[in-house]
Parts: structure tokens; C-alpha cells; sequence
């Protein structure tokens, strides 16, 4: 199980480098370099808070490479445990992208979540339900989503302080709305990370989306990089 599970995130890798040569030079591509920052904290030994900053940047579109502020994002989410493998839990992000781009609208989004995971002697499972409101000045859209992902230790069978780990997700989403067509997108990404302490963990990876792949297709990659601090 544990090399299978290994297998199928070296997989996912592979798959989106394949992708980035395939879709490379089409119009419809493009990339973003998304850096965050989050703060996680215990309010109780059940409930637990998140507060996290990030911005994304242009770095590939309409066939040219740049470097452009699309967006900045401050977002905060609480989950709280029902039994040891449940969680449930509320967000609220306000996405500022009328100062980058002035055809643009900012959004505030409300996010409720119901987790599920699974763990085994060095692989966890997890099956994550989320339903999300955006809101805009003229629209309201909501966005169902459902993500599977899976953590791999790299060394050893369990994740040690100071040693690399995989996580690889698959996510697929439908936006719907009042007068707008429904949207279905797909979502894989794989990142490695490492527990540098135990209060932070520097993760980085790449992310690939089949954005409306029901009409008009439009492939974008995203560049993560993330530090995840514990309080």
C-alpha cells in the first residue's frame, strides 16, 4: 500500500510536467506564482483556527512571460473535531483584485467544509466537502467542491522532523448561478514538503487546472510555495 501510494504521487507529478509540455503553447495557458503565509493555533484541543496571507502572479499569459500582481488574499478558517477522524468547519477570504487589475472585482467568499480522514501505519487519506459562496457586487456564485489527497512520508515510515514528505490531492469543482452556465473544473496538485520544527513547515509544488472543461477549456498552472507556522 505504502508504495503504491508513493507511485500514484510520483504520478501525479510526472502527469503535470507532461501537461506543461503539452499545453505550453496554446493560448488558452496560463501560469501563476502563488507564495502564502499561514499561522495555525489550538483555540481548544478540538478547535482549531487558521489565518493565512497570499498573493498570485502573472508569470505566463497570452504567450508572453511576465511578472504581474494579479491578486492578494487574506483568509480565516476555524475547524472543529467531531470524533477523531471528522471535522467540520467555517471560512471567510476576501480576495483584492480591483487595484491590480481595474476590469476586476473584489470578492468576499464564505466556505463551509465537512473532513474526512484515514490513516494508516505512514499514509494518510482524506476526503474533504466543501461548499462556497463568492460573492461579488453584481453576482453570487456557489462553488461545490470535492478533494481526495493523500500525505506520504519520503523517509521512513512516519513524518520525522527534518525529513521531506509528499501530498498529492485531485479535486473537482461546479460553480453554479443565477443566469450563468454551469462550470466544472478539475484540479491536481502535488507539493513536497518538510517539517522544519515543530511549529513550521515550508511546502513547495505545482498545481494544474482544467478550468470549464465542459465548453471553452482553459489550462492554468499555478507555482506554489507556502510556510506553514504553528503558534
Amino acid at each position: 500500500m505504502i508504495m503504491y501510494c508513493i507511485r500514484v504521487g510520483y504520478g501525479i507529478v510526472l502527469f503535470l510536467l507532461l501537461g506543461t509540455y503539452l499545453v505550453q503553447s496554446q493560448n488558452t495557458t496560463t501560469a501563476y506564482w502563488e507564495p502564502e503565509v499561514a499561522f495555525n493555533y489550538k483555540v481548544t484541543p478540538l478547535l482549531k483556527q487558521n489565518i493565512s496571507l497570499s498573493n498570485r502572479n502573472y508569470t505566463y499569459q497570452d504567450n508572453q512571460t511576465q511578472l504581474t500582481i494579479r491578486q492578494i488574499e487574506i483568509a480565516h478558517f476555524s475547524s472543529l473535531t467531531i470524533d477523531p477522524d471528522k471535522s467540520i468547519g467555517l471560512g471567510v477570504q476576501y480576495r483584492f483584485r480591483e487595484a491590480f487589475e481595474s476590469d476586476k472585482k473584489n470578492e468576499l467568499r464564505l466556505t463551509q467544509q465537512f473532513n474526512i480522514t484515514k490513516k494508516t501505519n505512514s499514509v494518510r487519506f482524506g476526503n474533504r466537502f466543501r461548499i462556497e459562496q463568492r460573492i461579488q457586487p453584481s453576482k453570487l456564485v456557489h462553488r461545490f467542491r470535492y478533494r481526495f489527497a493523500i500525505d506520504i512520508p519520503l523517509k521512513g515510515l512516519k513524518m520525522d522532523i527534518g525529513e521531506p514528505y509528499l501530498v498529492a490531492t485531485t479535486e473537482s469543482l461546479l460553480s453554479i448561478g443565477k443566469g450563468l452556465s454551469p462550470v466544472y473544473d478539475q484540479r491536481l496538485t502535488s507539493q513536497v514538503g518538510w517539517s522544519i520544527s515543530q511549529k513550521l513547515k515550508a511546502q513547495f509544488g505545482v498545481q494544474f487546472r482544467m478550468e470549464n472543461y465542459t465548453e471553452s477549456t482553459e489550462h492554468v498552472f499555478l507555482f506554489l510555495n507556502s510556510l506553514v507556522i504553528s503558534i
